[in-house]
């Protein structure tokens, strides 16, 4: 007797947001991904950088047919009417040389950023978010330190997550991300990455940011309204942020057994200048008098 095989519906939503796939890496759930894409439809799609890990590529060719069909999932959506931005991050700088340009891919639109308005009419900044990380921007070779350490917490996880299968124990734990999640914390805390984007959304009049970059899927509020929206990652996590008619935003993961790790509280920044803190600062006083 022939098994029927039972396609999954596919989910409509108004607006998906997507971010550090790692196209190019081993790291990549291109399976994953290519799975989530057909079962999930948009109006407006967001790749918001780190699309392509140019680090990666630039050391070691790696490339899998999975890759490719990723690729030929978003054209397809932008074939059929779907509206797609492709934002530049750190590791897939190398394609701002082309938003200069104004180049498009295939109906994908290339930027650095750009605002997003919501359903229910709130504007929020659309960005990878590395510009906010005095890491990344101030102390590059301590960011490619990290990453080759996050790599070797990647073989290191997926060794013991074979153990954990071999005998049953705490399956779906990742201690990569569990280590990742605690130092990205721990840097957001320590670089004021929480307060560089209030700031930018005070002075821009939004009502907050939608980012990557930490690998770590998050809907949170800052301070005084203004949130902080993250894709998450298609390395680890597995995981989009959708918006639905409403304008409500959540994270939704293509791995749904995966526990969350709670992110650490945004607090005072230490080393965004001081220009900017009181700047902020006294912003925050003219919204509350207001």
């Amino acid at each position: 007797m022939l098994k029927t095989r039972i396609t999954p519906a596919v989910k409509r939503h108004r607006t998906l947001w997507l971010s550090d796939l790692h196209l190019g890496s081993p790291g990549c759930k291109a399976m994953q991904l290519v799975r989530f894409l057909r079962q999930n439809d948009c109006e407006q799609l967001y790749l918001v950088g780190d699309i392509f890990d140019g680090w990666k590529l630039k050391s070691r060719f790696y490339w899998t047919p999975d890759h490719t069909r990723v690729i030929k999932a978003v054209l397809a959506k932008a074939r059929r009417g779907t509206k797609v931005y492709y934002l530049t991050g750190n590791h897939d700088a190398f394609m701002r040389q082309f938003v200069r340009n104004r180049l498009r891919l295939g109906g994908v639109r290339l930027m650095h950023e750009l605002v997003h308005t919501t359903a229910d009419g709130r504007k929020l900044l659309i960005t990878h978010g590395d510009q906010f990380d005095a890491v990344m921007q101030n102390m590059q070779g301590l960011a490619f330190a990290g990453d080759f350490a996050y790599e070797a917490l990647l073989k290191l996880s997926d060794r013991l997550g074979r153990l954990q299968d071999r005998f049953g124990i705490a399956p779906g734990f990742s201690v990569s991300a569990f280590i990742k999640t605690g130092v990205k914390s721990l840097v957001q805390y320590l670089s004021g990455f929480d307060e560089a984007v209030y700031y930018e959304c005070r002075r821009r009049g939004l009502n907050g940011v939608v980012c990557g970059h930490t690998h770590h899927a998050e809907v949170r509020q800052i301070r005084n309204g203004v949130m902080s929206y993250n894709c998450g990652d298609w390395v680890e996590s597995c995981s989009a942020l959708a918006e639905d008619a409403q304008g409500h935003i959540r994270v939704i993961h293509a791995l749904p057994d995966r526990p969350e790790v709670v992110p650490m509280k945004a607090r005072t920044p230490a080393l965004l200048p001081p220009d900017l803190r009181a700047a902020a600062r006294a912003s925050d006083k003219v919204q509350t008098a207001a």
